[in-house]
């Protein structure tokens, strides 16, 4: 077991294990980072109210996602490159994951393909989709088909790349450029340095091919040029072409998400990207409320998450499930498949904890009632 006891323990040893240039790609956002504070202070703005004399010797974490029920209310979110923070990141992420019973969504930008993982680990694998140019995305979308996933969250808060300085300054990017810096940061971090020259750089494995044409989609996908014309016709046409679940992310403003549902979205996912893209925008707790009452079971939310607490006042404000994305990959980093389960053992912890504290014996029994805004 780590010594590590919270999400902030995680991140110290994932600070401590990865190179600078790598540690600032997954811990950086846009901008001036402010919308990185905002997504943390905005739990801050939430105090939960208790309820005493009330039976709470067990507690039920179990929910009911889009119809379908889970031991626990959270999902991992997508993230590009986790082969950068552990070889075989996504394979180890999905492992935990279907070892906890929750959905594991794998991202465009994975360094391991739709079918690698629908065949070694298998589980409630969701795929998400950066629209990078119309043709592929229907290549991708027929393949997740072939491969057995069964839900596809179309990811919206990506037009143009967010500005990440932490990036520009580093210089980091795929494949890694060894500059003088790089290497000597490399050498300061022996253990994450034997794991990748052991296993190989990390490729963006569904467009691994020695064609130009994938080279540059890779490199048009690094740098998140995506099809800047995707409109709601454009989610239409993918609607009809998508036979199952269908999910849209990246969604804040109430009339978006009402409109992506009458398009015949199953749900929408509220984010703002975890902070790495527009640096001035609300937190998706600020519409979370409205948009949950307008569509009961329909809405899932990510980014700013780090306690299990934090997992509780979204939920009393009518979120299904929490999706997790940074704590996961701080216990990637840390100890590979290994510590993404001890990360999502500390969430379970932490919100039996919160229910048992509040009065409330159930997920499913929380609601707005138990919570206090202040200013």
């Amino acid at each position: 077991m780590s010594p590590a006891f919270n999400v902030a323990g995680y991140r110290q040893l994932a600070r401590q294990r990865l190179p600078r240039m790598v540690f600032d790609y997954l811990e950086g956002g846009a901008d001036d980072e402010k919308c990185l504070q905002r997504n943390l202070d905005a739990f801050d703005k939430l105090e939960l109210l208790p309820r005493r004399l009330v039976n709470v010797a067990e507690r039920d974490l179990g929910t009911q996602v889009l119809s379908r029920h889970q031991p626990l209310p959270l999902m991992i979110a997508p993230t590009g490159l986790n082969g950068a923070f552990w070889p075989g990141g996504d394979l180890e992420v999905a492992r935990a994951a279907k070892k906890a019973g929750i959905p594991f969504i794998l991202s465009t930008a994975s360094n391991t393909s739709i079918e690698e993982v629908a065949e070694k680990v298998g589980g409630d694998l969701w795929f998400q989709l950066y629209v990078v140019h119309p043709t592929l995305a229907d290549q991708l979308v027929d393949r997740a088909v072939a491969a057995g996933y069964r839900t596809l969250v179309l990811t919206t808060d990506v037009a143009v790349n967010g500005k990440r300085e932490r990036d520009l300054r580093s210089g980091f990017g795929m494949p890694f450029k060894y500059t003088p810096r790089v290497m000597l940061d490399g050498l300061l971090h022996p253990r994450w340095s034997l794991r990748l020259l052991t296993a190989g750089m990390p490729q963006m494995a569904n467009f691994a091919s020695k064609e130009a044409y994938d080279t540059e989609l890779q490199a048009a996908l690094l740098s998140r040029k995506m099809d800047a014309s995707f409109d709601w016709e454009a989610l239409k046409r993918l609607r009809a072409r998508w036979p199952h679940r269908l999910l849209v992310k990246g969604v804040l403003h109430p009339e978006d998400a009402s409109h992506c549902i009458a398009l015949g979205a199953d749900g929408v996912i509220l984010s703002n990207h975890g902070g790495r893209q527009l640096d001035s925008s609300c937190s998706p707790l600020a519409t979370l409320q409205q948009v949950a009452q307008a569509h009961p079971g329909k809405v899932l939310i990510d980014s700013g998450f780090r306690r299990g607490s934090d997992v509780v006042k979204a939920l009393a404000l009518g979120a299904s499930s929490v999706l997790i994305g940074r704590p996961v990959l701080y216990g990637l980093a840390a100890a590979g498949e290994r510590g993404v389960s001890e990360v999502l053992d500390i969430f379970r912890d932490e919100i039996s904890r919160t229910l048992a504290h509040m009065g409330c014996a159930s997920v499913q029994g929380l609601t707005s009632d138990y919570i206090i805004r202040v200013s």
